[in-house]
């Protein structure tokens, strides 16, 4: 694989991707901070987590439709998981659900998606 078939699709519309980075970036910071309070953590820890998820996932690569940041979902679910049992399990609790995501990937559970509801 030579230098040109990289930069093709890497950097064919950099303007634009940079851009989109910004604005993603800065409306993240508004959604950490508001579901770093409803999970019960200080706010610096979901400013943290959502700078950390957003490079793996630049580095990573993502797909459409997926969500790469916090969601209000999973902060009511952490709620009772930091009042029970501390930040500690928190850390635990995100970097097994990482694993679990991966081990679907690897095992290539995706197909299985064609069995859920569209509506």
């Amino acid at each position: 694989m030579n230098n040109t078939s990289l930069q093709n699709p890497w950097f064919s519309n950099i303007r634009g991707d940079v851009l989109a980075g910004i604005v993603v970036a800065l409306a993240l910071i508004p959604e950490a901070i508001a579901f770093s309070i409803i999970a019960g953590v200080d706010p610096k820890v979901g400013l943290y987590a959502s700078f950390s998820m957003a490079v793996v996932i630049a580095f990573a690569g993502g797909r459409p439709g997926m969500i790469s940041a916090a969601t209000g979902a999973m902060a009511l679910v952490m709620v009772t998981l930091v009042k029970d049992h501390g930040l500690q399990y928190l850390l635990v609790a995100t970097l097994l659900t990482g694993v679990l995501q991966v081990l679907a990937g690897v095992l290539k559970l995706g197909a299985l998606m064609r069995f859920v509801s569209r509506s």
